[in-house]
């Protein structure tokens, strides 16, 4: 019987045998211009019911002291020793050409000892960019995605992550990030996985539609695209009708395993030349017992020495040969897959033969192993 690890690789294998189909360029790539932007911030949580952070990591207190200043409250801060309060690390994403007084949501993550974030609010809290500026702020009850149950006599229930949140639409955008995406009549298609095959059958579907050299590629990875005479001064509508078109991408051959799951997933124009395998599983074992050795009794029920405990280790090599596996020329994924999997083998055993084979000039593919 085949091992269940053989299984899940026909299985993720299974999936790509199909014959390739096209893609649409949204897909395949972004406007440049039209990109995302990471926010951060520091805030502080409160009501929490006392499983803030302690006397030992007195960040949350120190900053519960600065917001009190900001209010006109004074307070002595050897008096602050609160365990309702929390120091958090906020982030948020600010979508392409949001708007400022959109709502965006952010996400909440306990930076000190807090043993949970359950029943707390954000304070008002500032969200900047990477060049300093602020473009939104937070506010807001969490959302936790787990629990944490207690009884009295120490027994415990705990699901899931009790320190991070989430706050949906719990900040506003204050500044909107400009965004040219036409330059000179021109704009630039960035893709998300640079390749030559790629940009090149990119162009030619482009020069299909629009006309002969409305696109060039000064480099694998960008496609520089004219706006035709038809939609000038509509670029929306040229993008759109452009996301619209149909490319038969080309992906690199490439076999990924992940021996902590199990799992092996291959990509692209995999093929496999005919090789010989030899796979052989070398065991170590070593046992070690304590042995307790008991002198002889001497004369007149006296003993000739003293009881002790002598350690005993057994070591155990035991070599199980495997028989020579041939695998026949494989040149598509399905003949792949049932390559492998008549070798039987376990993850780590399955990385190991994959890297050799490759390295033996075999397999075609990049190996990469997580």
């Amino acid at each position: 019987m085949q091992k269940p690890f053989t299984l899940a690789l026909l299985a993720a294998l299974a999936v790509a045998t199909g014959p390739a189909s096209a893609e649409k360029i949204r897909d395949l790539a972004d406007v440049s211009g039209a990109r995302e932007n990471q926010l951060l911030g520091y805030g502080v949580v409160v009501g929490l019911s006392g499983t803030g952070d302690d006397t030992s990591a007195p960040v949350a207190a120190q900053s519960m002291q600065s917001l009190l200043t900001k209010l006109g409250v004074k307070v002595d801060p050897k008096q602050l020793k609160l365990r309702n309060v929390a120091a958090v690390l906020v982030t948020a994403t600010l979508p392409a050409f949001i708007k400022a007084g959109s709502k965006i949501d952010v996400t909440v993550a306990s930076m000190g000892n807090a043993k949970s974030l359950t029943g707390g609010m954000l304070v008002q809290t500032t969200l900047k960019a990477a060049d300093g500026k602020t473009y939104a702020v937070a506010q807001g009850n969490l959302l936790l995605g787990g629990f944490d149950a207690k009884g009295g006599t120490g027994s415990s229930v705990k699901s899931g992550t009790t320190t991070v949140g989430r706050i949906p639409e719990g900040a506003i955008v204050e500044k909107e990030v400009a965004a040219e995406i036409v330059t000179g009549g021109k704009l630039k298609l960035e893709l998300r996985t640079p390749g030559f095959g790629t940009a090149n059958k990119m162009m030619e579907v482009i020069d299909a539609k629009f006309g002969a050299n409305t696109a060039s590629a000064p480099d694998p990875g960008a496609i520089v695209v004219k706006l035709p005479s038809a939609f000038e001064g509509k670029p929306i509508a040229f993008i759109a009708a452009l996301e619209e078109l149909e490319v038969k991408s080309v992906h690199k051959a490439r076999v990924v395993i992940n021996e902590k799951t199990g799992t092996i997933v291959a990509s692209g124009d995999v093929r496999l030349s005919p090789i010989a395998v030899v796979h052989g599983a070398l065991t170590i074992v070593i046992k070690e017992e304590p042995v307790v050795s008991q002198p002889t009794p001497g004369l007149l029920g006296g003993t000739g020495g003293t009881t002790v405990v002598v350690p005993k280790t057994d070591v155990l090599a035991k070599d199980d040969p495997k028989s020579m596996k041939y695998l026949p020329a494989a040149p598509t994924l399905s003949d792949f897959a049932s390559a492998l999997g008549a070798l039987a083998l376990s993850p780590r055993e399955m990385a190991s033969v994959l890297q050799a084979i490759r390295t033996a000039g075999a397999l075609e593919a990049e190996v990469v192993v997580q």
